[in-house]
């Protein structure tokens, strides 16, 4: 028997819940940047090593245990998987407040990225599962402003709640309201059909769910999975480089208190950010339906923009000037989100996309935090006998070229993704 197809009104309610749920991700990984100068000065880190603690500690699980989670989400219960990713990383990120030096708190880190892992694949396959293939753009972005309202979220509070209390508090706090979500999550999502809304609405009958390496071997014969997931790890290194570092150039650079920071960059990220995420998935479901090149042209031109944005950005020495230049160039870096993660989804037959995902998302972190966190702290640290406390804005500087190599392989997939393209 067909299963009738979700209401319109629990739909969005699903997506609302799965929101959330990205929120807190992005509020317990992008913390960390706010507090990085206290967490440096009372545990006598470098630059690199703060890098080292955000970026690899992080991404070296998430990424590549997003694999085996992915495949057992296409053959299990994505919202149960979703539920226990978020109750670990929420403990984990809980349990930062507790550590004493670089490496239990490299190794707390650890266990963030091993809950978070779980937190996104599922999420994309599910809200595939949930609407028709017109409107996947829009919800994707929209399922991606977890991104901006979460980093936004982790940067206000985490700072105003360290300078009222200190940057232990800061992780113990955000980490317990993500293991009051889970349970939610858990009793009021449901798994749908996989593939309701693809076949002309039937859904998809898999004799055995995928293996992983059948899986693969579908995407690697695909140049534009490659170019994809490239191209979105280089425009990655630069954004969450960027994103980490930021606060810590605000203070250096202008001396902004930790307060006056929390809520300038904030704001930058709520508004920049929300208002590029779904300007790139309203042009790309408007769009795309017409020509699949719309899907990776719309971020390599939006990267090449953003470039001279940030650039402008970080050398104006009025920051009443700079930021509405840092809040175009946010919102143009977070534009490829609906677009790609919608091109992502129909490179595979409805089954798979989990797997899919997951895969992409292991190139793109492993690349883009693993290396964009580190990237521009090893830089600020060999600048520093030459520019002191203005290191980090050369850093920033030379980081953006890796803008340049992503619209470069995005406008090559432009010309690919027609013939690779699933309905």
């Amino acid at each position: 028997m067909i299963e009738p197809k979700p209401t319109t009104a629990y739909r969005y309610y699903v997506l609302g819940i799965l929101v959330l749920v990205y929120t807190l991700n992005f509020l317990d990984r992008q913390i960390l940047g706010i507090l990085a100068a206290p967490i440096k000065k009372e545990l006598d880190l470098s630059d690199a090593q703060v890098g080292l603690m955000g970026g690899l500690a992080f991404a070296l699980l998430y990424s590549t245990l997003g694999i085996p989670i992915a495949w057992l989400a296409d053959r299990s219960s994505r919202r149960r998987i979703m539920a226990g990713a978020l109750a670990v990383w929420s403990g984990f990120t809980a349990l930062c407040g507790m550590t004493t030096g670089f490496w239990s708190l490299f190794g707390a880190r650890v266990g963030v990225g091993i809950g978070e892992a779980g937190g996104v694949a599922p999420a994309y396959s599910l809200i595939s599962d949930y609407f028709p293939k017109e409107q996947r753009a829009r919800a994707l972005g929209l399922y991606s402003l977890g991104i901006p309202v979460g980093g936004a979220c982790g940067i206000l509070f985490g700072g105003l709640i360290a300078e009222a209390i200190n940057w232990r508090a800061a992780f113990a706090i955000v980490g317990a309201a993500g293991v009051l979500v889970a349970p939610i999550l858990l009793r009021t999502v449901r798994d749908p059909h996989r593939g309701g809304y693809d076949s002309a609405g039937t859904p998809v009958a898999v004799a055995s769910p995928p293996r992983f390496l059948e899986v693969f071997a579908i995407l690697a014969k695909k140049s534009t999975f490659w170019l994809l997931a490239f191209g979105a790890a280089a425009s990655s290194v630069c954004g969450y480089g960027i994103a980490f570092w930021l606060p810590s150039f605000l203070q250096r650079s202008y001396h902004l208190s930790l307060v006056e920071r929390s809520w300038f960059y904030s704001a930058i990220t709520l508004f920049g950010g929300c208002l590029g995420i779904v300007g790139g998935g309203w042009i790309a479901d408007r769009a795309g339906a017409k020509s699949r090149s719309v899907y990776p042209k719309i971020p390599a031109v939006a990267f090449l923009i953003a470039l001279p944005c940030f650039s402008f950005a970080v050398n104006m020495s009025s920051l009443a000037f700079a930021f509405p230049l840092y809040l175009v160039a946010t919102g143009l870096n977070l534009a490829w989100l609906g677009p790609i993660l919608t091109a992502v989804q129909h490179l595979v037959p409805a089954h798979m996309r989990t797997t899919a995902s997951a895969s992409f998302l292991m190139i793109n972190n492993l690349l883009g935090i693993a290396v964009g966190y580190y990237y521009f702290g090893a830089v600020s640290d060999a600048l520093k006998p030459y520019y002191g406390d203005e290191s980090l804005r050369y850093a920033i500087y030379t980081g953006l070229g890796f803008y340049v190599v992503s619209s470069g392989l995005f406008l090559l997939a432009s010309r690919t993704i027609k013939k690779h393209w699933v309905e």
